[in-house]
């Protein structure tokens, strides 16, 4: 039994602001952190863990205060994603996507819809998860009078067993139309397999789904009215915004990494018996890493915090943001998207240079920061994010929307 199942209480008051907010996302990391390590080794599914994030509300974080809940914004949501991944990364990324998909209505939604969606998640504290894995097109979707009909399979699908429910996405059969629906992550016909065996992330349940017959109806397709898709720029705008989700959990990451390690220098790292210091802390080359590594992340995180609000303009002009705005802003997250992975890779890697031999242990579980860092960048080539920002500079080209830009 972990100790998220034994853990102390929660802060009793509601949190009614951005600092609020971070601070209640400090207690969970906290409560996290005791076992983070005896946690990642197990590769359990997160139910606990899951729980812990409701009742905490920090899956209700971006829902409307009416409704009860937080009613508050995606930079405050990046800086507690990055909070809660400093403790445990995979609990990160389940709470960055659960947001990001929580948000799914209001990136392609009609209205009404929007309304419903955020309505019900948030009085119910549904979980999101998701079965949209762009490199996956072989889910088509059938039109079958009121209803449509979701058939194919998603080599990955986050949140898996531990969501309430999923968003699925399909191509409209004899279209190039997306398809997206929120469904109960029960309804017959989708099955998830399990099968999440990665070095990283362990417990992201990312594992792959099948879709046989999921039924639902055409009310329920994000987007459409009378069957057809109503665009806008603002539609686009989940590559961004998840992007960004992706640097929150890599920082926050790198920064629980650094934490421990730091810690670990303090309390057990010994100085090199040639170097003429009694303690590792007053190594110059102790020292000088720990200067190196601090100041590149700063600047990232300060950099990514920027771009947050630049972020939220958008956001708030959802209806008319313009194709330009649109594109401006992702080559900003595509640099700070580069400049994130690269320090959070370093971070992870070199920590082990100023902690010593004794410190890849396997209890002492350093090696989770780097391989939770290093399964997720493979996510999209980052190099194709530097090209982005290269291309824009040189040329004015700004990066046309796809499923990775």
């Amino acid at each position: 039994m972990t100790t998220v199942s034994h853990r102390p209480a929660l802060t009793a008051v509601n949190p009614k602001n951005p600092e609020e907010w971070i601070q209640r996302a400090a207690e969970v990391a906290a409560i996290l952190a005791v076992d983070a390590a005896e946690r990642d080794r197990a590769g359990a599914t997160p139910f606990e863990e899951v729980r812990l994030l409701k009742e905490s509300g920090l899956v209700t974080l971006l829902g409307p205060a009416e409704h009860g809940g937080g009613g508050q914004t995606w930079p405050t949501a990046y800086q507690v994603i990055r909070t809660v991944s400093a403790a445990d990364g995979s609990i990160g990324q389940l709470l960055g996507y659960h947001l990001l998909w929580f948000w799914a209505a209001r990136l392609v939604g009609t209205p009404e819809q929007i309304a419903h969606v955020e309505a019900e998640a948030t009085k119910n504290k549904w979980f999101f998860g998701g079965a949209v894995n762009p490199r996956d097109e072989d889910v088509v979707v059938t039109d079958e009078g009121d209803t449509i009909v979701f058939n194919g399979h998603k080599t990955f699908s986050t949140g898996g067993k531990v969501s309430d429910v999923t968003v699925l996405e399909g191509t409209l059969l004899g279209s190039d139309t997306h398809v997206f629906a929120i469904v109960p992550s029960d309804i017959d016909g989708l099955n998830f397999h399990d099968d999440w065996d990665n070095i990283g992330q362990r417990l992201t349940e990312s594992g792959s789904v099948s879709l046989n017959h999921v039924r639902v109806g055409w009310g329920q397709a994000a987007g459409f009215v009378d069957k057809v898709f109503q665009p806008r720029v603002y539609n686009t705008l989940n590559v961004p915004t998840i992007q960004l989700v992706f640097v929150n959990f890599y920082l926050g990451i790198a920064r629980g990494a650094l934490e421990t390690a730091v810690t670990y220098t303090r309390e057990k790292s010994r100085s090199w018996l040639h170097g003429g210091y009694e303690k590792a802390v007053d190594e110059p080359y102790v020292i000088d890493i720990y200067g190196d590594l601090t100041s590149k992340l700063w600047a990232v995180e300060a950099l990514t915090d920027a771009v947050a609000l630049e972020a939220q303009v958008i956001h708030e002009n959802a209806w008319n943001v313009t194709a330009e705005e649109r594109g401006e802003h992702e080559v900003r997250v595509a640099a700070v998207k580069a400049r994130a992975t690269d320090v959070a890779l370093e971070v992870t890697s070199r920590i082990f240079e100023v902690t010593g031999a004794r410190a890849t242990a396997t209890k002492e579980g350093l090696d989770r920061f780097w391989r939770n860092v290093r399964t997720h960048t493979l996510h999209d080539p980052v190099a194709y994010k530097r090209r982005e920002v290269g291309r824009h500079l040189l040329t004015g080209e700004l990066p046309e929307p796809t499923w990775y830009s």
